[in-house]
Parts: C-alpha cells; sequence; structure tokens
C-alpha cells in the first residue's frame, strides 16, 4: 500500500449527490485536454442506472464526449475490438483506476454492472467507496437535478430521475424511479434503506432543514 499513488477528481453533482473519479495518479493531466464529469446512464431494459465519469475533449465541445474508463484504456492497452467493452472489476463506475478496467466479450446483455442484493455489501465495497466518504461531508448541498442525459431539469418534473443513495460510502442507485426513501424532514436527500440514513445523519443533520410549504397570501383584486 506504501507505493500506491491515487488522483482524485472531484466531478460534480449528479443524482442528487457529489461525485469523485478515482484514477492513478499517473493519469491526472488528463483534466488538462479533457472536462471530465458525470452522467447518469439509465439502461433501457429496466436494469436501474449507474453514474459514470464522462471526458470531453476541451478543444472540441460536449458534443465529443467519452467514458473515462475507455479514455484511460486506450491511452495505456490500446483501442477496443469490435465486440469488445471495458468494465469495472468491482462494479464502481467511478473507480477509474486502470488496475480496476478489463477487456471482456460484449454479448448484449448486462450492459449496466450488476449492483449488489445485500445492503451491507453496497455500503462498503470497492476502493472508490472510502475515497470520497469524507469529501462529500464537507460540502453544503447544491440541489440542482439531473436527467439520464446529465442535463439540469426541473425537480418537479422527476418522473424519470434515478437517485443515488445520499450515504457517501454506498454507491447503490434506484432500480425503479422513486424506490429508495427520502428524508421526512428535509425531503430533499435519498437513502437504500434505514441503515445507511442513521450512519449518515450524523453529517446529514448540519444540512438538514425542516422543510416548509409556502403559502400564497390573498390579496384583493385590483
Amino acid at each position: 500500500m506504501s507505493g500506491l499513488k491515487l488522483g482524485i477528481l472531484r466531478l460534480g453533482r449528479v443524482a442528487g449527490k457529489s461525485k469523485y473519479a478515482l484514477i492513478d495518479e499517473r493519469d491526472i493531466n488528463v483534466v488538462q485536454q479533457h472536462a471530465i464529469e458525470p452522467r447518469v446512464e439509465v439502461d433501457k431494459n429496466g436494469n436501474g442506472a449507474r453514474i459514470y465519469a464522462i471526458a470531453h475533449d476541451i478543444g472540441k465541445g460536449r458534443n465529443y464526449g467519452k467514458y473515462l474508463h475507455e479514455l484511460l484504456w486506450e491511452r495505456h492497452k490500446g483501442g477496443v475490438a469490435p465486440g469488445w467493452r471495458v468494465v469495472h472489476k468491482n462494479r464502481v463506475t467511478v473507480d477509474n483506476r486502470l488496475d480496476n478496467l478489463e477487456l471482456v466479450k460484449d454479448d448484449g446483455s448486462d450492459l449496466l454492472p450488476r449492483q449488489p442484493e445485500e445492503e451491507e455489501a453496497a455500503g462498503g465495497e470497492g476502493a472508490g467507496s472510502s475515497s470520497s466518504s469524507s469529501s462529500n461531508n464537507n460540502y453544503p448541498p447544491c440541489y440542482k437535478w439531473f436527467d439520464f442525459n446529465g442535463d439540469v431539469v426541473d425537480p418537479s418534473g422527476e418522473s424519470y430521475i434515478y437517485y443515488e443513495c445520499h450515504y457517501p460510502p454506498c454507491t447503490r442507485m434506484e432500480r425503479e424511479v422513486r424506490e429508495f426513501s427520502i428524508c421526512g424532514r428535509c425531503q430533499e436527500v435519498r437513502y437504500c434503506g434505514t441503515s445507511c440514513q442513521e450512519r449518515d445523519w450524523p453529517s446529514h443533520k448540519r444540512f438538514c432543514r425542516e422543510r416548509r410549504r409556502h403559502t400564497r397570501e390573498n390579496t384583493p383584486d385590483r
């Protein structure tokens, strides 16, 4: 472990949570040519969603983007032949260390990494879990909502928005819209279960404010 050198990229906020990408220190210079940001990818077959890091070529704009894990694989291993794809070994899609990537046959099934069924496994799996557990707590909530293209949308139209568990080490995402429970006090953050909600409370209580209903005063017509 003494020789392990990592880089952590702050991607921004998506699926109701600040996200970070884990990469090898030698690849940190990727930010010189690319803008790195998060994107939620929704499986059209109904298998839920995952968050990926997307790299946009600064010189070409947002229309020229690539998955960060594919970009890093091509940088060190070469191109990906048709019928193959790069996947994350530990199923944490923002953990883009080269040792965590592998090339597998693309048979068209399970396009998204399978999520663990056990809540406890979801709360602490993989190297990407510990990298952002403390960093997330230092930022006050920024309430912006994103669709599967990563575009900001009106929260009133959240019928197609998938959320990630708000507890920082947990990377579990909803498989169905509005599957997770919402904080009853602030009505803003969501959790995959009571265990994660209880563990996150010491941090979340600093920002949790009771949501008040705004009522319009009746004014006489003029």
